[in-house]
């Protein structure tokens, strides 16, 4: 079965075109769902799937929106669901989540790569409050300058590599909250 993003969960596992559909079958059908921003990266990367449900001829999957003002939501429940129609579901739902909010510590080893490898700095895993440290993803230097916190989305900065002296974007980081 492919990994769940953290706090994923499976529930059922039966298909209308009498045979069972499987957790595999959606997960895989999922993994071709990229960012429409990002087209080397699957929204499982990116760790935006939280549930996915089968029950009789219904499938239903719970996505958690990287930022909820973000404007590709809508094209991305579209992609969801003809990816998992084409995988043997006769009906989908697509719901998008409040809770628990995405944070970019769901972004799964392969999705910080395939950023990088798109020109786009991953955000930190761990990070001190107001020390946000951009290594470039050209050159993985850490003599990086942030020229603009607000870049092309609202998910995303514009940053300068000092050392090889490329602009580069990179993903704002969102953390979870600290509970006291």
């Amino acid at each position: 079965m492919p990994p769940l993003a953290r706090g994923g969960k499976h529930i059922g596992n039966r298909n209308v075109r009498g045979r069972t559909m499987t957790n595999e079958e959606v997960w895989r059908a999922l993994e071709t769902v990229k960012d429409p921003e990002i087209d080397s990266v699957s929204i499982v990367d990116l760790g935006m799937v939280e549930q996915v449900e089968i029950r009789d001829d219904m499938v239903s999957i719970h996505l958690l929106p990287t930022f909820l003002g973000c404007p590709a939501l809508d094209i991305i429940r579209s992609r969801v669901e003809e990816a998992v129609k084409q995988a043997g579901a006769q009906a989908v739902t697509v719901e998008f989540l409040r809770h628990p909010p995405w944070t970019s510590d769901r972004i799964s080893e392969v999705g910080r790569e395939r950023l990088k490898q798109f020109g786009i700095a991953p955000p930190p895993r761990q990070m001190e409050p107001g020390a946000w440290q951009v290594e470039c993803p050209y050159c993985g230097a850490e003599r990086t300058v942030m020229e603009n916190l607000f870049g092309p989305t609202a998910c995303r900065s514009i940053f300068y590599c000092r050392q090889c002296k490329n602009p580069f974007e990179a993903m704002k980081p969102v953390l979870p909250l600290a509970m006291e």
